[in-house]
């Protein structure tokens, strides 16, 4: 399925927030882009394992979060990445995340790759995400890229039966445990 553009006209959050509770939308550059469908069930279980191995570790000193959670970046970009984590408290708000994080994981979907491989990708690059990493499920394999002079250079590629070791913090991530939680 392709995305849906809502219309050729640019957003901002404000018309963003007036938008029906029950859908999902993005705005990248004042564009909206639909979330819809709901991910399939191994997007959300391996969303849910990354969510777990950061949110426990003992040594993450930083919020992790989880979609639907709103990243406002500016008045023109707004997105709910899968799994994120921010360090600098006073981005946190009761209502959502006012700034760039400093890791952001987007488990890839069909009707979503474009947009995370481009779109996002750009995004995150210019606001100053340190770290993102694009998790491919059907190939069991990740992307990660590092801000290196404000630049996103070549990407790291992993394989499924590698550890990834992340720059935010000092944590491993053994991907098999991401990628077959149960062995399987």
């Amino acid at each position: 399925m392709s995305l849906s553009i809502k219309k050729d006209s640019k957003y901002t959050y404000r018309d963003y927030l007036t938008w029906p509770e029950d859908e999902r939308w993005e705005l990248i550059k004042g564009l909206s882009y639909n979330m819809s469908p709901a991910p399939k069930i191994k997007h959300q279980t391996i969303t849910g394992n990354f969510y777990i191995q950061l949110k426990t570790a003992s040594n993450n000193p930083c919020y992790t979060g989880i979609a639907p959670t709103d990243v406002v970046f500016d008045d023109f970009n707004v997105v709910q990445p899968d799994v994120f984590i921010v360090c600098d408290q006073n981005k946190i708000t009761d209502a959502n995340i006012q700034g760039a994080p400093d890791l952001i994981i987007e488990v890839i979907s069909p009707s979503t790759e474009v947009k995370d491989k481009r779109e996002k990708k750009r995004l995150y690059e210019i606001f100053g995400v340190k770290e993102y990493i694009l998790v491919f499920p059907e190939s069991k394999y990740i992307e990660r890229y590092s801000l290196v002079d404000k630049k996103y250079g070549i990407p790291e590629i992993l394989n499924w039966d590698e550890t990834l070791k992340l720059t935010v913090f000092d944590i491993n991530i053994n991907l098999n445990e991401i990628f077959n939680p149960e062995g399987g």
